[in-house]
């Protein structure tokens, strides 16, 4: 057999693309594909190119090349034996996005590298996105989880920023090329080379996993040290949550004096959106389908108006009034009437990702000079900077938290938006118990 072979060439794969094409309806067949590739042959890399079935004209069509490599005496090792340092956490094994225990392992810390004691870890909306593979691009096994917090066991010998005993955290990415324009303005989270904490492949070739473990491992530059006196389990959130809003604040010119700006959901993101607005100086409208959280809006969120969208009484006398908008809302929802909010000039951000197109007419930004725009997390040190600024003006976000072994129950409730706002996971006091007996 060649180094590279194409999978539609060996007959037993044929077979298991036929059966996934109708039997999986969560998720693509290719998936399920690459999901039996890995875990039975173990293979090193897997390159795939293809469209997605779509409602929509002229993408119905489904194309793909699948390149296995590495095969025979080149196979990978089990991601118990890839590194040397053994781990245990929970993973998803598959599509259906179950998670149960797992032993993986974790490289050794390098010269720039720090390790720490995972305690908490949030459970951000991309967690179950990708455990279920609705974005069409998991890699199982998975370990979830890049909203972790913890303690520093041990640094390398180049580590300048943290000791050990300091409480750190990592959130969305552990790497990127440093040499693109975006990594050299402090951008690496639009890095076309960005390593992501999770369900990405590290500059070994290894998948890396995320914080739904009992330790973390990264190099320096995206370890995140955490101020004194800032709760753990409240802080594991804003390395998502948090920063995904306040870099557009920032960015945009929206957190300041004299902005009017509204937050559209008020869920994971959107409630941290409203408290770094506050203190950003804004004035803040939190626009939201339900008029039954006008009072968590105003009287714990510290929200100056609430604006119920299905209301059009509401919408007409609020048109014109916005100098922008974060929309925080990841289900496909109406774009115009927002728009229609914009004084001339005004912005409206997305930072929630809605899986279908959205439709805007050209018009609806021509009149006004209106921006539409997309932004995603922030550079690290945008990331530090807002940790900072959130220890400075206890900013927190609104948690549940749990036990590793109610994971489960947590994604089904966070599939219904059942939540308030955002869960965390308890690694350092209920992670050990889950382990099974040796």
């Amino acid at each position: 057999m060649s180094k590279k072979e194409s999978l539609l060439e060996l007959p037993r794969f044929y077979n298991i693309q036929r059966k996934m094409q109708y039997s999986n309806k969560k998720s693509n067949f290719i998936d399920s594909l690459c999901f039996l590739v890995r875990n039975e042959l173990r293979c090193d890399v897997i390159i795939c190119y293809y469209h997605y079935p779509s409602k929509h004209p002229g993408t119905e069509a489904l194309t793909f090349s699948l390149w296995l490599t590495n095969l025979g005496s080149e196979m990978a090792k089990s991601p118990e034996e890839e590194h040397p340092v053994k781990t245990f956490g929970w993973a998803a094994r598959d599509p259906s996005g179950h998670l149960s225990p797992f032993t993986f392992s974790r490289r050794v810390t390098g010269e720039e590298d720090v390790r720490f004691k995972v305690l908490y870890c949030g459970i951000c909306h991309s967690d179950l996105h990708s455990i279920k593979s609705e974005w069409g691009s998991s890699n199982y096994p998975m370990v979830p989880g890049h909203e972790i917090v913890g303690e520093v066991t041990e640094v390398g010998s180049k580590v300048e920023k943290v000791k050990v005993g300091d409480k750190v955290g990592v959130g969305c990415m552990v790497g990127a090329c440093h040499s693109c324009d975006s990594c050299a303005n402090d951008l690496e989270n639009y890095c076309p080379k960005l390593i992501l904490t999770y369900n990405g492949i590290y500059y070994d070739g290894t998948i890396t996993y995320g914080g739904y473990s009992d330790s973390m491992v990264a190099n320096e530059r995206y370890v995140v040290p955490i101020p004194d006196g800032m709760p753990l389990d409240s802080a594991a959130p804003l390395l998502c949550a948090g920063i995904t809003v306040y870099s557009p604040l920032k960015y945009f010119g929206l957190g300041e004096p004299g902005k009017h700006i509204g937050i559209v959901g008020l869920g994971g993101l959107g409630h941290v959106a409203v408290k770094f607005a506050k203190a950003l100086g804004s004035k803040v409208t939190v626009i939201s389908t339900s008029p039954n959280k006008k009072a968590e809006a105003l009287e714990h969120l510290g929200a100056d108006s609430f604006l119920v969208s299905r209301d059009q009484d509401e919408l007409q006398a609020a048109m014109g009034t916005f100098d922008g908008i974060i929309d925080t809302v990841s289900a496909t929802h109406p774009i115009m009437p927002l728009l229609g909010l914009l004084k001339s000039h005004g912005k409206l951000i997305m930072v929630g990702a809605p899986y279908e197109p959205l439709e805007v007419p050209a018009f609806s930004l021509i009149i006004g000079r209106k921006t539409m725009a997309g932004s995603g997390i922030g550079g690290m040190k945008e990331t530090q900077e807002m940790i900072d600024f959130a220890a400075k003006h206890n900013i927190k976000a609104d948690i549940e938290v749990i036990s590793m072994d109610y994971v489960n129950k947590a994604m089904e409730r966070l599939e219904q938006a059942d939540v308030r706002y955002r869960f965390v996971i308890d690694i350092g006091n209920t992670l050990a118990a889950t382990k099974p007996s040796s």
